[in-house]
C-alpha cells in the first residue's frame, strides 16, 4: 500500500464515521444557510481531526499535504456526501494569504483561530460598480492615527451575516495619472461586529439570502491589519483569488458527477432517458465533465497562464447546461416534489454561475490577453 493509498483509507474511514444525519449533503451553492449550525459543528470536528488545514505548512498548524493528497481528500469528501464547509473562505483563502504575505504578528493572531474555525470570514471585493473589474473599487480607507477608517459599500458578500471578519479591498491612495488603476489599493482585515458596519441580505431567485450588501460607514480596523504594503493590495488580492481556485476544484467536480448521476436517475424514472435527444445530451454532459476533470488535474500539476480562467469558463457553462437539461427532464414525467424542488433551485442558482467569481466576459478577456497575446481590452 502506498502512502497515498493509506491516506485515502484514513480520510475515507473518518468521513464514514462522521458524515451522518442531517449534515449529509447539506449546504452547497444556493443552499449556504441550510443546516448552518450543524455544518459549523461538523467543520470544527474536521478541524480538530487535522483535516481542515490539510494544505497548510506544518509550521503553521497544517499537515503539509502533497498535491495528490489534497486531490484525494477533496475526492473523498465529495464522494462521502460531506456537507459544504462554512470555513472555506477562511482556510482556503485568508489562511494561505497570511501564510505567504502576512506579517508574523498577523500570522500569530489569526492562523490558530482560522485553523480551529473559531472565527468565520467573508470577502469584501465586489461593489455595485466594480464586480469582476476589481480595479474600479471605490470603497475608501484613510489612516487616522493608529487605525484605518473605511467608507463604502460591498455587494454579493457571501456569508457576511455570520462572519466575524472580512478582508476588504479598498482605495487608500489615488491611482497615479497614466498608471495602473490597481495602484493605491490596500488589503485590509476588518472586524465585522462593530457599529460602523451594516449587513443587508439580498434575496435570490431561489428564495434564499446567502449573499449580502455590506455598508461601511466610518468602520475601523487597526493600522497594522493591512496585508502587504499600503497601496500594494492588488498583488495580495490576486494571490487570494489564486488560492481559491486550487485543489478544491477537483472535489467540486466530483460533486458535479454526483449531480449528473442524480439527474440520470431522474431521467430513468420519468422516462426522459428514452428520448434520443435527451439521452445524447446526458451522454455529452458526462463526456464534457470527464474532459474538465482531466484538464483540471493537468493544470494543477503544471500550472499555465490563465489556467484558472479556462477552468472557470468550462465548469460554469457545464453547470448551467445541466440545469437547463434538468428542466427538460422534469417536463417528461412526475419526478416527485423533492426532485422538482432540488432541480429548480439548481437551475435558478446556476444562472449566476457565469457572473460570480469573475464574470465569463472578464475570464475570456484574461485568456485573450495572457494566452493569445491579443491587445488589452479598453476599460473605463
Amino acid at each position: 500500500m502506498t502512502d497515498d493509498d493509506a491516506f485515502r483509507r484514513e480520510i475515507r474511514e473518518w468521513l464514514a464515521a462522521e458524515v451522518t444525519g442531517e449534515v449529509r449533503g447539506a449546504g452547497g451553492v444556493g443552499r449556504e444557510n441550510e443546516a448552518f449550525e450543524q455544518r459549523l459543528a461538523f467543520t470544527r470536528r474536521l478541524a480538530a481531526a487535522g483535516w481542515g488545514t490539510l494544505a497548510w505548512p506544518v509550521a503553521h498548524g497544517g499537515r503539509g499535504a502533497s498535491l495528490s493528497q489534497q486531490v484525494i481528500f477533496h475526492e473523498e469528501y465529495a464522494r462521502a456526501g460531506a456537507p459544504s464547509r462554512v470555513d472555506h473562505i477562511g482556510t482556503t483563502m485568508v489562511g494561505p494569504t497570511l501564510i505567504d504575505l502576512g506579517t508574523p504578528e498577523q500570522q500569530r493572531r489569526f492562523l490558530p483561530r482560522l485553523a480551529r474555525v473559531d472565527e468565520l470570514w467573508c470577502q469584501g471585493y465586489s461593489e455595485p460598480g466594480a464586480g469582476s473589474d476589481l480595479a474600479g473599487v471605490t470603497t475608501r480607507a484613510r489612516l487616522d492615527g493608529d487605525r484605518w477608517v473605511i467608507t463604502g459599500q460591498k455587494v454579493w458578500t457571501s456569508l457576511a451575516h455570520v462572519a466575524d471578519w472580512c478582508f476588504v479591498l479598498a482605495r487608500t491612495a489615488p491611482a497615479p495619472a497614466g498608471g495602473p488603476r490597481s495602484a493605491g489599493l490596500s488589503y485590509l482585515l476588518v472586524p465585522m461586529r462593530q457599529p460602523g458596519i451594516t449587513v443587508r441580505p439580498i434575496r435570490q431567485l431561489t428564495g434564499d439570502s446567502e449573499f449580502n450588501e455590506v455598508f461601511f460607514d466610518d468602520a475601523v480596523t487597526e493600522a497594522g491589519l493591512v496585508v502587504g504594503e499600503p497601496g500594494q493590495g492588488w498583488r495580495v488580492a490576486m494571490a487570494t483569488l489564486a488560492y481559491e481556485r486550487g485543489a478544491a476544484t477537483v472535489g467540486q467536480q466530483i460533486g458535479f458527477q454526483r449531480d449528473l448521476d442524480d439527474l440520470v436517475a431522474v431521467a430513468r424514472g420519468t422516462g426522459a432517458d428514452a428520448v434520443p435527444a435527451l439521452r445524447e445530451r446526458l451522454t455529452r454532459a458526462w463526456i464534457d465533465l470527464t474532459v474538465l476533470r482531466a484538464h483540471t488535474l493537468r493544470v494543477l500539476r503544471d500550472p499555465q497562464p490563465a489556467a484558472s480562467s479556462v477552468i472557470k469558463l468550462l465548469w460554469t457553462r457545464w453547470r448551467q447546461g445541466l440545469g437547463e437539461l434538468a428542466m427538460e427532464v422534469l417536463a417528461h414525467g412526475d419526478a416527485g416534489p423533492e426532485a422538482v424542488a432540488r432541480w429548480q433551485t439548481y437551475f435558478l442558482f446556476s444562472r449566476a454561475d457565469t457572473i460570480y467569481g469573475g464574470s465569463n466576459e472578464i475570464q475570456r478577456g484574461i485568456v485573450a490577453e495572457r494566452v493569445l497575446g491579443l491587445p488589452r481590452q479598453a476599460r473605463g
